[in-house]
């Protein structure tokens, strides 16, 4: 086993984060496949045995856990190469609100969109379109979220935009019409190696999304 070994799943915008934070720092890895549904591996049982999910990132024998909290690690591990997060303490904590706001609110809100019908849906859909209006308001006309550099916000929420196609098919509206500079900016983040090479096709994902919703 190499020395840095990523447990994850293809699909999972959570992996991805983990996947494009290693590739922003140039660090080797193995990459394993894990199942979501179904039997789980050893290997990740006995890494993550509170939430038995992926992802999950060993790191010289030691596992670490959920995403955002392996993102600033890799940051910590690797500290000679371009840093995620900025130096200014209070740039950091405005970093990780707005990474934690993407956490408690746009997977929800997205599967809502998937899983709701009618006007539940519809309401589904209005708090979806206001929650990605809040981060095209913190983005403003930045280039990324932490200004000119491309870091930790950015990560936190890129990995969800592929997802986008999905909700608007189920849900039936655009998100290009409702928040313009924010897919502008998705796009600027897809010229980076590091997402394109860890992101997948939207329609491919609506497939998978169908898989599990119908």
């Amino acid at each position: 086993m190499k020395a840095v070994v990523l447990l994850d799943f293809w699909a999972s915008p959570f992996g991805q984060r983990c996947r494009i934070a290693l590739a922003e720092k140039g660090v080797e890895y193995e990459y394993r496949e894990e199942k979501i549904r179904g039997d789980k591996s050893p290997l990740l049982l006995e890494s993550n045995p509170v939430y038995k999910k992926i992802p999950v990132l060993i790191h010289d024998s030691k596992p670490v856990c959920e995403s955002l909290i392996i993102v600033l690690y890799i940051d910590e591990a690797w500290p000679d190469r371009a840093p995620l997060l900025p130096a200014d303490r209070y740039a950091r904590a405005q970093a990780r609100f707005w990474a934690d706001f993407v956490d408690k609110k746009v997977c929800e809100s997205a599967l809502n969109l998937w899983k709701l019908k009618g006007e539940a849906q519809e309401a589904a859909k209005e708090e979806f379109i206001e929650i990605l209006r809040l981060l095209e308001c913190e983005l403003g006309d930045k280039k990324y979220f932490g200004g000119d550099v491309f870091g930790f916000v950015d990560i936190a929420l890129v990995p969800f935009t592929t997802w986008f196609y999905s909700c608007e098919t189920y849900a039936g509206f655009s998100v290009e019409e409702a928040v313009p500079k924010l897919v502008a900016w998705s796009k600027r983040c897809l010229e980076r190696e590091s997402v394109a090479n860890s992101l997948y096709d939207p329609v491919k994902i609506y497939e998978y999304v169908k898989t599990i919703f119908g």
